[in-house]
């Protein structure tokens, strides 16, 4: 489809220069951007109006968005890469606007995977413009596909290991197992505006990396194809597991992401699987990062309104809150359905594709049939969560009786301005899903160019019966594990007929906890202490060989080179002091008969200072510990300022 772009090129700039363009699917999510930017903002008015620093979130909250439509629109990945990097930094003060404890714990494991991920991404990005020599996405798939296909055995290695370095700061922010640690701590302590758009659009810049890799770098790559897809797959079953058994709102929601984002990383791996057959896989993976921007905004802006006025997240405090609330029940209604795949909502349709586009691989790839059921599985899971969410908010009373009273009443509980967001927000899941024709197919057109996407070679009738097929199995599983595992296990009978939600999934089996916390404070710091140590007493051991060998210092009395002042002064001093003492004792002064000037006893102390500060400054213990308090004072900063 032709498509009019404008172009533009800022050369030099960050050393690479800086390159965009703005059209197609680049255009798409930058407008998705700004349009999740000025609902969120909009909603922030109320949802702040009694927070403190509001400047500082709202100027922040600028930047990400500039950044965040940066990246979509760059033209190569270097300018891709520095629009990402500044977008994490600057979400994490929107990420700890309250200043929390838990916040603060939860942003600093979001800002440690951003830094760390996004300084292995850089290293990637180097590997590959030291192979092919150019970055921009005009030249570099055939850059890349000349390597795939003729290059060394070395230089395709060099390919890969670019990939995979480039994948773990792009995987990171779009949640993918196991760099999804920062997801489900980030998303229930930042405000909820913040939340939607971490869910929503952020987490799109890492898939945004994603099909850069698939469509750019290895487009050919059966084995790069399969990696995604098995990623995807553990991180999509995974999220709706932990989804299932949360019993904190946004934790749920965010753990939802989590789950469908692994189905669009399934679509992604396909794209490089179907090869010249890849429409279903490129149109099911833009539709539902559409979607799914859309359906995040909705339901976080719900958890939003609840959580203003409550102050309150876990699903027990929050029961039976929007019973007689017929605005937040009908949008928040929407999302669930959107989100579950349920036909004539938008959700539907780009998971439709999804499946579509598995089953078409199935006949290359026998074991693809299994990820079909476990896709399915998923979708039933996203049922089940769904579900138990709206049951309890919506349907079931709180077990505290006045505080039933008190959510009963007919209060305000959202300004007018607020309804209209959320209301309008609501209104785009049925409109797409009952409109796809002039809604999702055509941004799918748009998006065919940037994407390689061969030619749908049908229109697909996504209601036809083997189509809904797909979609009912899902729901049946999904009300199945709700009745049979939610209802019995994961909700907890008390005395007097009580009920509680219990979350039963092992805190020991926290990945953070587990893994990366030893690692990265206990294990690397022991393993690179213990390195430093042998280096330093290595290098003071050859230091001391040489000062007594060929650097031997001779006893001569020293000359005093320029500089010396202290010496000069304070030698001088005590000279002047010791003659006049003598004089009064009526002693001879032995010490000046012996040629002992304390000019040079103290100059000959400052030589030895000054080179042993020259040894310590030198030695890798003080490097390293120079760059920890360069690390700190940056931490530091950030948070006061």
């Amino acid at each position: 489809m032709n498509e009019t772009a404008l172009s533009l090129i800022l050369p030099d700039v960050c050393g690479l220069g800086l390159s965009f363009y703005f059209g197609g699917f680049r255009l798409i999510f930058a407008v998705i951007s700004t349009y999740m930017w000025f609902m969120t903002t909009v909603f922030s008015k109320e949802y702040l109006a009694h927070s403190f620093k509001k400047k500082r979130y709202y100027l922040f909250l600028i930047i990400t968005y500039i950044a965040t439509t940066l990246v979509f629109v760059s033209d190569d990945l270097y300018t891709t890469f520095v629009f990402f990097e500044i977008m994490s930094v600057a979400s994490y003060i929107c990420v700890i606007h309250d200043e929390r404890k838990d916040t603060l714990r939860a942003g600093g494991v979001y800002l440690a995977v951003a830094v760390i991920g996004g300084l292995v991404s850089l290293m990637g990005i180097f590997l590959l413009y030291d192979l092919i020599g150019d970055l921009s996405y005009g030249n570099m798939r055939e850059l890349c596909l000349q390597i795939y296909q003729s290059g060394s055995d070395i230089e395709i290695r060099q390919l890969y290991a670019a990939a995979i370095c480039i994948l773990t700061g792009f995987g990171a922010k779009a949640g993918m197992f196991p760099l999804h640690i920062w997801l489900p701590l980030a998303h229930p302590v930042a405000p909820a505006p913040a939340s939607a758009l971490l869910s929503g659009i952020i987490t799109k810049t890492g898939i945004f990396g994603l099909i850069v890799l698939a469509v750019y770098v290895l487009p050919e790559s059966t084995n790069w194809g399969l990696a995604i897809c098995a990623l995807g797959t553990v991180t999509m079953l995974l999220g709706g597991l932990l989804a299932i058994f949360s019993i904190d709102l946004k934790r749920t929601l965010a753990c939802s992401s989590m789950s469908q984002l692994g189905m669009i990383m399934v679509g992604t791996g396909l794209i490089t699987l179907l090869g010249e057959e890849n429409a279903l896989a490129v149109r099911g993976s833009v539709l539902h990062m559409v979607n799914h921007s859309n359906l995040k905004l909705v339901l976080f802006m719900s958890a939003g309104v609840i959580v203003m006025n409550l102050h309150k997240l876990d699903l027990n405090d929050i029961r039976g809150y929007g019973k007689k609330k017929i605005v937040l029940k009908l949008s928040f209604l929407a999302g669930a359905l959107g989100i579950a795949g349920v036909p004539l909502f938008n959700g539907y349709i780009s998971k439709t594709l999804l499946h579509e586009a598995i089953v078409e691989y199935v006949p290359y790839n026998s074991a693809f049939k299994a990820i079909e059921w476990l896709f399915l599985l998923t979708g039933g899971m996203t049922v089940c969560y769904m579900t138990k969410l709206f049951v309890c908010i919506f349907v079931e009373n709180n077990s505290d009786k006045e505080l039933q009273a008190q959510y009963n009443a007919k209060t305000p509980y959202m300004t007018v301005l607020t309804g209209i967001v959320l209301v309008v927000s609501a209104m785009v899941i049925p409109v797409f899903g009952l409109f796809s024709d002039h809604t999702l197919n055509r941004l799918a057109d748009i998006s065919s160019t940037f994407l390689h996407s061969s030619t749908l070679e049908h229109e697909i009738e996504y209601f036809s019966f083997s189509n809904l097929k797909g979609g009912l199995i899902s729901i049946v599983i999904g009300i199945v594990l709700y009745l049979l595992f939610v209802k019995t296990l994961l909700i907890r009978k008390e005395a007097e007929g009580i009920t509680r939600y219990v979350n039963l999934w092992p805190q020991k089996l926290d990945l953070l906890t587990l893994c990366y916390e030893p690692l990265i404070l206990v294990i690397l710091p022991a393993v690179f202490g213990f390195i430093c140590r042998i280096i330093d007493f290595v290098m003071d051991g050859i230091i001391l060989v040489c000062r007594r060998t060929t650097h031997r210092q001779l006893q001569e009395k020293p000359v005093i080179p320029e500089g010396f002042h202290l010496a000069w002064n304070l030698g001088n001093m005590l000279n002047r002091g010791r003659a006049v003492y003598m004089r009064i004792i009526g002693k001879k002064d032995s010490d000046k008969a012996s040629g002992k000037d304390y000019i040079y006893a103290i100059a000959q102390k400052q030589v030895i200072f000054r080179q042993s500060k020259k040894v310590v400054s030198a030695s890798s213990a003080f490097s390293f510990m120079m760059f920890a308090i360069g690390i700190i004072g940056v931490v530091v900063y950030l948070l006061l300022f």
